[in-house]
């Protein structure tokens, strides 16, 4: 008992035991909302010094997007999420192909084993708490399916995409916390895609009930979608339902101050991810993930 908490203080005090821990320690809703307000400003001020800053700490630049200039954009949410030019992505179009929803990197990638996703080395989630699937009617189905997790870094396009063709069934929003979701908190922080603020995405399609699960973290100022518009934050699960078709590539949401999408596929799509989309892989929206085998 004693070695394991001398071990678990040694991991504490590590730098990144540290930032770990000081996600406990903020107020993270109220910076949040903080971050909010101060992203959607219209001032000319504030506007110009977020964005500006933003833009040459993270070496961004506009090439690949619709505006082209700095001074185009109305607040800086409006510069993070960002349009990109018309056929800056080309959508792969292989027969039964899963691609990308999100620029960004495979947090991580596999099947779904014992109702488990796997969230970092050695560390699990379970796939009814990430869909909040309170009574466990659904989580049953997914067992053998398949996800993919892609993290949004911050330099990165913020628009959300559909992976599928598909028809937008459901969306469930989920409160929670609001810890980063980077690769530190993810090894660090138990059950972190199911613990903090998400918006579940559910969908018909010709592989069977699909999932998009859209995951909030520290400073988001908010998720919207095609079908809710920006999502009212609330201390309560919010179920709505739809009937939006939506075809591979269509926008899905976008990320006010970015995060990760994980797409859930049931066991009955059968898909195989292509060998080279592991941990760590650099992806662009549109690009091919994998191969769903229905038969």
């Amino acid at each position: 008992m004693k070695a394991s908490l001398k071990k678990q203080a040694e991991q504490l005090l590590t730098r990144d035991g540290l930032f770990t821990a000081a996600q406990h320690l903020v107020p993270q809703q109220k910076l949040s909302e903080t971050a909010g307000r101060l992203a959607a400003s219209q001032n000319p001020l504030v506007k110009k010094a977020f964005v500006h800053t933003f833009a040459k700490a993270y070496g961004i630049s506009l090439e690949e997007y619709a505006r082209k200039n700095l001074g185009d954009f109305k607040s800086f949410n409006d510069f993070f999420t960002r349009e990109l030019a018309q056929d800056a992505r080309p959508i792969d179009d292989t027969k039964d192909g899963i691609v990308s929803p999100a620029d960004g990197m495979i947090s991580q990638i596999g099947h779904i084993q014992q109702g488990q996703i796997l969230q970092a080395k050695g560390r699990d989630y379970s796939v009814s708490h990430l869909l909040a699937d309170t009574d466990n009617k659904h989580s049953s189905y997914y067992e053998g399916g398949s996800f993919a997790t892609v993290y949004l870094a911050p330099s990165n396009y913020h628009r959300v995409h559909m992976p599928f063709d598909g028809t937008l069934v459901e969306t469930r929003y989920v409160p929670g916390s609001l810890f980063s979701v980077n690769n530190v908190t993810a090894a660090n922080v138990p059950d972190l895609f199911a613990r903090n603020e998400r918006l579940v995405c559910v969908f018909d399609t010709e592989f069977g009930r699909a999932v998009v699960v859209l995951v909030g973290a520290m400073i988001v100022a908010g998720i919207e979608t095609v079908a809710t518009g920006k999502i009212d934050r609330s201390d309560r699960i919010q179920t709505l339902e739809h009937t939006l078709s939506l075809k591979k590539g269509d926008e899905l949401g976008r990320f006010y101050l970015g995060s990760t999408a994980i797409v859930v596929m049931p066991k009955s799509a059968g898909v195989n991810w292509a060998q080279d989309m592991q941990h760590g892989a650099v992806v662009q929206m549109g690009q091919l993930l994998g191969v769903a085998d229905k038969a």
